[in-house]
């Protein structure tokens, strides 16, 4: 059976995928497995009840629309013709929806990338160690 796994890209923060994305390319290139670059935009904004009122009905589409067009570009630049390569956008909570995602396709390694954690990261906790803490299958986490 082939090996299933998962970059995750955040397509408004090269950091997020600078050094990961090259990484999970080359893991998938060595050991044949299928992956599955995935994009999630955050839906943050929609749950604030002032802004989600002034948003158009199918803004969401809009901006799901945008982030497909946006990742095939990313994963264009990048060499990937020997590689089996799914690529996902999501809408919701980053580490939620990455977690449900590598779930759905029985992920057997996601790749993340970070960056060095500020205060509010330490506060809050970032997306990756989020992942990290709640993920059912192992997780590498790439540094900036």
């Amino acid at each position: 059976m082939t090996p299933n796994l998962v970059a995750l890209v955040d397509l408004d923060d090269e950091s997020s995928w600078r050094k990961a994305l090259p990484t999970a390319i080359d893991y998938a290139r060595h050991t044949g497995a299928r992956l599955h670059v995935l994009s999630i935009v955050p839906d943050g904004m929609f749950k604030m009840t002032v802004v989600a009122q002034l948003i158009p009905e199918d803004y969401e589409h809009r901006l799901i629309d945008d982030a497909r067009q946006r990742l095939a570009m990313l994963v264009k630049q990048h060499e990937v013709d020997d590689v089996q390569l799914e690529q996902a956008v999501r809408f919701g909570s980053v580490y939620k929806e990455a977690l449900r995602f590598a779930r759905d396709v029985d992920a057997d390694l996601i790749v993340v990338g970070a960056h060095k954690p500020e205060l509010k990261d330490f506060l809050l906790g970032p997306n990756a160690g989020q992942i990290v803490r709640h993920a059912s299958c192992s997780v590498w986490v790439v540094r900036e």
